[in-house]
């Protein structure tokens, strides 16, 4: 944002331009400024500390009513229920004695979601109606890392002893270039292989996950198991884009360096396999999201199973499974609603990691000690934490609260009272980010996608498709070379 660089970009600019090439994405999606740096780590002994306290008001003083509204930017109503749930409870009164919250929902459709946050970001400074906090996803975190609208959590107040029990990755993601954090998560968000216990039984002759995880060990395996879910009548997966998670997230270098577009090994790798399952009819042709690859999640659908990462099992699976929504009560949460009780998980053929959700504080925030609130309490809160892994099945993001659930003896009823904690420990402990994120993640990875659907579909070559994705990214992100992709 120019308003906030002329206050104070020159204190950091010998450091930005240290620790990586500094990125001004254009056109009215990227009003803010980021960086597409594949290293953001190196440069992380530097601690900011020559930085601008980002804590400082920068712009006009804020009116009474804004500072009596706390303004928080989302795109659904995932955070909303945890906090009303689990944080408003436990929220420091005094903080919020006579403040308001006010939820601005938009939905995450290609890029409306940032346009009006960067919207509101771009005007923050001047204007006297102020964004307290937004959220971001991992496919765009780094522009919002790097830029200048997020607050620093050190600046904010939280220390390292506070965030001692999360994820490193998931601090990693908004860390920007001169090792600040500007964004912290109550999540992390490992993936898992999700299998129908039925058709397990009828193929394999056994829905222990240790069997089904001998036979989907790794891609060898898995493509020798859909061979045989075929014979029996059975799909493996159900679309084009069922695993594509497991490759773009374990990549060995971005999408994006120094403004140069290239396609990873990894994601060649999902093109070659997905149109291997798609002529040899391992698949339903269904696209991510879509109402064939959500009907396929019905436990007689004959999909074998699904790729999803922790939220995806209470968010989708769960209630796209059952005949009945599930009641307040839990009253119809058993076996014989649909497909409750009747999928299990197992770590799959490949480590990987899907999505999450960051909570930002915004730079010129009239409701600065609010957010310190919401963001120790709801990401640091050993307690807090194991309430909404026990509550909600999301694996949130302390080691301390989700080991002592599994020495509890934790077990999970939709999943057959499966302990899927202890997977999901196995495969969060293997995340690494290091070169892999861009800050243009989210275009690159929906447009690829997209593109490679057409060939699947047989209505394009992959040369095509290839000259597709280039010509929608070119569109998207004018600033981006991408003449260096090829179909090879």
């Amino acid at each position: 944002m120019r308003f906030l660089r002329r206050k104070f970009i020159m204190a950091q600019l010998k450091k930005i331009l240290a620790g990586s090439m500094a990125l001004c994405m254009a056109g009215s999606m990227l009003t803010a400024c980021g960086d597409d740096t594949s290293s953001k780590n190196d440069s992380k002994a530097a601690g900011g500390s020559d930085s601008v306290n980002t804590a400082e008001l920068h712009g006009k003083e804020s009116s009474d009513k804004s500072k009596k509204t706390y303004t928080i930017y989302c795109w659904n109503t995932e955070f909303q229920s945890r906090f009303e749930k689990y944080y408003w409870d436990k929220r420091d009164q005094a903080l919020w004695d006579g403040v308001e919250v006010n939820w601005v929902q938009i939905e995450n459709e290609g890029n409306a979601y940032q346009t009006k946050l960067d919207e509101a970001l771009k005007n923050q400074a001047e204007s006297e109606d102020k964004v307290d906090m937004f959220l971001v996803e991992a496919d765009y975190s780094l522009k919002y890392a790097n830029g200048d609208v997020a607050l620093s959590v050190q600046d904010i107040g939280i220390t390292a002893d506070d965030m001692a029990e999360q994820y490193k990755y998931t601090q990693d993601v908004m860390t920007d270039a001169n090792g600040n954090i500007k964004g912290l998560s109550w999540q992390a968000t490992p993936g898992l292989f999700l299998y129908n216990t039925d058709i397990a039984e009828a193929v394999l002759g056994s829905s222990d996950p240790e069997t089904v995880q001998a036979a989907v060990a790794d891609w060898d395996k898995f493509t020798e198991t859909a061979g045989k879910m075929k014979e029996q009548g059975y799909k493996m997966v159900s679309g084009y884009d069922d695993t594509y998670r497991c490759f773009s997230n374990t990549v060995s270098s971005p999408w994006v360096t120094d403004d140069k577009v290239s396609i990873d090994p990894q994601i060649s790798e999902w093109v070659k396999q997905t149109k291997e399952y798609t002529d040899a009819e391992y698949n339903t042709k269904s696209s991510l999201w879509d109402d064939n690859w959500k009907a396929g999640m019905k436990i007689d659908s004959g999909v074998f199973g699904y790729f999803f990462s922790t939220w995806g099992i209470p968010f989708t699976l769960l209630p796209t499974t059952v005949d009945e929504e599930i009641k307040e009560d839990q009253s119809n949460a058993v076996e014989g609603n649909g497909g409750y009780g009747k999928w299990k998980a197992c770590a799959g053929p490949q480590a990987y990691f899907w999505g999450g959700t960051w909570l930002c504080g915004a730079i010129d925030s009239d409701n600065i000690e609010i957010t310190k609130d919401i963001m120790l309490k709801m990401t640091c809160d050993k307690d807090i934490m194991k309430a909404i892994t026990e509550g909600e099945q999301d694996y949130t993001n302390n080691k301390a609260a989700i080991k002592e659930l599994i020495d509890g003896g934790y077990s999970n009823p939709f999943l057959g009272g499966q302990d899927h904690l202890s997977l999901l420990t196995e495969a969060a402990d293997k995340i690494d980010l290091s070169n892999k994120l861009s800050a243009y993640d989210q275009g690159c990875n929906e447009n690829f996608q997209k593109a490679m659907k057409a060939y699947y579909d047989g209505t394009s070559t992959y040369e095509e498709a290839i000259e597709a994705f280039k010509s929608n990214i070119t569109a998207l992100y004018a600033n981006l070379d991408v003449s260096g992709v090829t179909a090879e």
